[in-house]
This record gives C-alpha cells, sequence and structure tokens, in this order.
C-alpha cells in the first residue's frame, strides 16, 4: 500500500543523527535472577560502545528504582541515568517512537500479546518523553517499536506474522493497520514480509529478521549450514525484491541452542549508533564474518561485537533494550 503524504513526519532512519539514546537497565532481581550482574556488565558494555568515549551520543540509562539506578551510575559514569518505573528493559517496544517533527508516538502496549503483563511498560514511553520535553501523541492500537523498521524516506518493512497477530490487534484488519502506520507515523509505503524467526516470543519482530543499512537497502541473513530459519530468509529475499527493495546479506549465526531449544540468534538485532554499530554475537564460528558483514555496510562507523548470553536470557538483545533519540 501507497499513499502520499509528508515524510518528515516518519521516524528518521537510525543512522541519521541521534541527540541522545535511551537504554533499559536491568533493575528487577527476580526477573533476572543469577543473570543480573552478567546483564548489567553487557548492558554497560553496549552503553560504552555506544558512547564512544564522547565521539557517539548521549547514553541515558533507564533504572526502574533507585537501587538500579545506583548500581547503573558505579558502573556507567559516562552516562546519565534516569529513574522510571518500568516493567522490562525492552525500550525498543514500550518507549515512544520520535518522528522526524520531534513529536513521540506511544502506541498501546499488551505485553507481546498478552505474554508478560508487567507493571509500567504500558507507559513508560509516554514518561520518558515528558521528561525529556518532547511533545506526545498517543494512539490507541497496539504496536511495538520492535515491529517495525524504516529507511527514513518513507517506507516501512514489518512482518505478517507479529502485525496480524490476533493477540495485538484482533479487530484491524490489514488494510487498517496499514492506514494507522501511513497516518500515525507518516509512512508512505509498507513492505510485508512472512514470518520471524523461530521461537521468537515476540512472535516474529522485524528486527531480528530483516533491517534497512541504506535507502530502499536492506540487510537480511545469509543462511548457514543447518539454519533452521533457512526458509523464512528466502521468503523475506523474495518479498524484498518484489517490493523493488535492493537486498543485501549478512551471514546468520547458524543454529544456536540453549538448553537444547533453538533461540531466536541474529546480527541483525543491531544498534546504529553515531559513531558505532553494535552487533550481538553468541560465540559461534560465524560472529567474525557477521560482525565483518556489517562493517561493510557501514564503512563510516565501527562495528563493534559484543556477547549479550545474559540480556538473551530475557528475550532480546542491544537493539531491543534501546531506543533513539533524533538530532
Amino acid at each position: 500500500m501507497t499513499v502520499d503524504t509528508n515524510t518528515g513526519r516518519t521516524p528518521p532512519a537510525e543512522w541519521a543523527p541521534h541527540a541522545a539514546v535511551w537504554i533499559g537497565f536491568p533493575s528487577h532481581p527476580e526477573l533476572w535472577q543469577e543473570d543480573l550482574d552478567q546483564a548489567r556488565d553487557e548492558v554497560v558494555a553496549f552503553a560504552a560502545a555506544v558512547h564512544a568515549d564522547g565521539a557517539g551520543e548521549t547514553v541515558i540509562l533507564v533504572a526502574a528504582d533507585d537501587e538500579a539506578a545506583a548500581a547503573a551510575r558505579e558502573l556507567a559514569p559516562f552516562a546519565q541515568v534516569v529513574v522510571e518505573p518500568f516493567g522490562d528493559i525492552w525500550l525498543r517496544d514500550t518507549g515512544a517512537i520520535i518522528t522526524g517533527d520531534g513529536v513521540a508516538h506511544d502506541f498501546a502496549f499488551n505485553g507481546w500479546g498478552g505474554k508478560y503483563d508487567l507493571p509500567g511498560d504500558d507507559d513508560v514511553g509516554q514518561r520518558l518523553a515528558a521528561a525529556r520535553g518532547l511533545s506526545a501523541e498517543t494512539h490507541d492500537w497496539v504496536l511495538e517499536g520492535g515491529a517495525i523498521d524504516g529507511d527514513g524516506t518513507g517506507t516501512v518493512v514489518t512482518t505478517e506474522q507479529c502485525l496480524l497477530n490476533p493477540n495485538r490487534n484482533p479487530s484491524l484488519s490489514r488494510a487498517e493497520i496499514e492506514r494507522r502506520l501511513l497516518g500515525d507515523l507518516g509512512y508512505t509505503r509498507v513492505v510485508w514480509l512472512g514470518d520471524g524467526l523461530l521461537n521468537d516470543h515476540t512472535d516474529g519482530h522485524v528486527d531480528n529478521l530483516a533491517r534497512f543499512v541504506g535507502e530502499g537497502r536492506l540487510a537480511l541473513p545469509q543462511a548457514a549450514e543447518n539454519d533452521p530459519n533457512w526458509r523464512v530468509y528466502q521468503d523475506a529475499a523474495d518479498r524484498a525484491r518484489a517490493a523493488g527493495l535492493e537486498v543485501v546479506h549478512i551471514p546468520s549465526p547458524g543454529r544456536v541452542l540453549r538448553d537444547e531449544e533453538v533461540i531466536p540468534a541474529s546480527y541483525m538485532n543491531f544498534y546504529i549508533g553515531n559513531a558505532a554499530v553494535v552487533v550481538p554475537v553468541y560465540g559461534t564460528e560465524h560472529d567474525v564474518a557477521g560482525v565483518a558483514g556489517v562493517q561493510a555496510l557501514f564503512p563510516n562507523r565501527r562495528a563493534v561485537g559484543l556477547r549479550a548470553d545474559a540480556i538473551l536470557t530475557g528475550g532480546g538483545s542491544f537493539h531491543c533494550i534501546s531506543q533513539q533519540i533524533p538530532a
């Protein structure tokens, strides 16, 4: 679906300059249990890479309480720390989406289809936007930031598995969801991919599958041997090319197991900062090639591969815990 609208109202592409970035800081021992300290260390390493000794962008660590805030200040003296109660750290999905006109758009949130209903997640985006002094608009339908990715020109990509899932907006048709994406966020074209990665509890968020790396240029994983998602990758590439997008490939980590279960491991959950592109790695033989593949797409930034094993136990990685504030 395509309409003629003002693309100045769209969210800027992630490679456009950022004023700052919100990053969720693990705050609830009952959620993270024995992984809490390691998750905090991994988040701080990610934040430091994005900050890049001041050459990157301002990092705002968001803690849910005073105890977590004190830990964040001790571990990351380079960062600003704010306290806003939340359920968990996935600010890509619970934070507001900021468009090119500086408006923070806050959407309904239902715990990824009712899976994880935690207090504070439904309105943390509004509170963070208000604390930043941003004008805000609220929207009454469910949309998570990780479900969409745009190239800054008005084109947005998403998956049918997520946005058409009856656990999100059961009363909305595909056409109505398109109209809302175009009307609420200023997009001009929606490109629909099919399914997301196997065992992704977000029901196929696109930011774990496909990412724009340039105008009209979509990066997708290249299947490794015994890759459980090879059909998903092929279908996504076919759909993207049929929509007129240029497809480029980044190696996949392949089959990654935790406790004998396939996890939705992907190098695509990278964060594009002002100075660095931070890529999650998994200790596989493909990690070096995965980071090199990202580096080749962003020659003016430094690609940094960092482990996120403890963060991944919570269900996501670096892109999932961050939400950029455009300059």
